[in-house]
């Protein structure tokens, strides 16, 4: 049941993740259409055509590698110079003239004036930005989900259980001794299912409310008023003084000794407010944006761990291959169905964000390349028209294809060290 699960779990977001690439190309397919663009095909995935049908004008399929996705408009640049504009030999010089040939191609396909290059600076821009904008967005809904819909998994001030005797910090021990102290909340009358209603005279929302109080008063008797079958009940305990964990403000946790009782709470999932799920996307946007500024140095440390055998990362970056090998682990996990829900949806949505992020990156190909490109060729417009100068010819991107060549040959060579690290030195979440 366990590899079925794990199976289940890959598969679902190898799904999601199609879905994710069929919506971001639906994001520039859509402005490109509604701005007169000739849209030749809109394809998801790479490699050979598993399945294609043309309505209209646009060949619409899909591809038998699942990874990625495209939409080919027609004059992504401007025609190719005279001959004299040409460049001469060479391997670089060849890729230029192959990309302005292909390029010439799509425009004569046209017969008219669709093409991109033609567009307004601000609808070139719309064009390319909605791709990676409509990632943001499904992360947004994947996340509202998660914490809205399901909501996040929160200790109630319902006791769930009353320990019988205290134990010490960090013991195996799991069974009561008789020379073993009683825990204070089984000697002050606490029971499992009491609703704690407040405690040394201030009323409780949560159990970390509770439990702020009682770590800090070791020692000192208090009042506690409980809610038991619809009736107030009050109680009086005395937290003794021990070694427990603690976390910190910044999440570190740490052995400090406080307060104790001897009780643990009920765990429910509890519906946060809709604003909720988008604010934690927008935080972990920023966080993602850290990652992929470094993710040459990032990169060269996972191939370092996967060399020397170190624990990788946990917030380091993934391959596909390692985003589909902890689906499978979130699914084939023993936890309620609900659990493993929330978080491969959660998955999904920081894959989303990854993708909104990474295609920002000012470099072609990506998007956020393209956006650099429109925005220089509007500010040498603008230029052009303050000094009452004639408007210079469009941005010839073509120039820009050996970087662009450089910049696939890195990303193919980060892509391979990262899935070789997640398949030989993968990053451990589940023990």
């Amino acid at each position: 049941m366990t590899v079925i699960a794990f199976i289940i779990g890959v598969v679902l977001l190898v799904v999601g993740l199609a879905v994710s690439i069929a919506l971001h190309e639906v994001g520039h397919l859509v402005p490109a259409k509604k701005f007169g663009v000739r849209v030749g095909q809109y394809m998801i995935g790479f490699g050979p055509t598993l399945w294609s049908r043309r309505f209209g004008e646009t060949e619409y399929g899909f591809k038998a590698i699942p990874l990625g996705g495209y939409i080919s408009m027609a004059g992504m640049y401007p025609p190719s110079p005279g001959a004299e504009g040409r460049a001469g030999g060479g391997f670089f010089a060849t890729m230029v003239q192959d990309a302005r040939a292909a390029n010439d191609e799509t425009l004569v396909a046209t017969g008219e004036r669709r093409a991109f290059y033609e567009l307004p600076v601000y609808q070139r821009v719309i064009v390319m930005l909605g791709g990676p904008v409509m990632n943001l967005l499904l992360a947004f809904v994947l996340f509202a989900i998660v914490f809205s819909g399901i909501g996040v998994q929160t200790a109630t001030t319902t006791v769930a259980a009353v320990n019988e005797c205290v134990l010490p910090a960090g013991t195996t021990q799991t069974t009561c001794d008789a020379g073993d102290p009683a825990s204070p909340a089984a000697e002050g009358g606490i029971l499992p299912g009491d609703v704690l209603v407040s405690v040394d005279g201030a009323d409780v929302a949560t159990f970390a409310d509770a439990s702020a109080i009682i770590q800090a008063a070791p020692g000192r008797t208090l009042e506690i008023v409980v809610e038991r079958d619809g009736e107030t009940v009050p109680l009086r305990v005395t937290p003794m003084l021990a070694e427990r964990e603690v976390e910190g403000a910044g999440g570190e946790v740490t052995t400090a000794e406080v307060g104790f009782v001897g009780m643990t709470a009920s765990v429910e999932f509890v519906r946060q407010p809709i604003w909720a799920g988008p604010a934690s996307a927008v935080d972990q946007t920023g966080q993602v944006m850290g990652i992929i500024w470094q993710l040459p140095v990032k990169v060269y440390q996972t191939a370092v761990d996967l060399f020397t055998g170190q624990d990788r990362d946990p917030n380091g970056p993934l391959s596909v291959v390692g985003a589909g090998r902890l689906a499978g682990e979130v699914a084939a996990i023993d936890a309620p169905i609900l659990n493993r829900v929330s978080a491969l949806l959660g998955l999904l949505g920081s894959l989303n964000i990854a993708l909104f992020v990474f295609n920002l990156v000012p470099l072609l190909p990506l998007d956020g390349g393209h956006v650099v490109v429109a925005l220089w060729d509007g500010l040498k417009r603008a230029w052009a028209k303050l000094f009452r100068r004639p408007p210079p010819k469009p941005v010839d991107a073509t120039k820009l294809v050996p970087v662009t060549f450089v910049v696939v040959i890195g990303l193919i060579v980060m892509g391979g060290i990262l899935i070789l690290a997640d398949v030989f030195n993968p990053v451990v979440l589940f023990g």
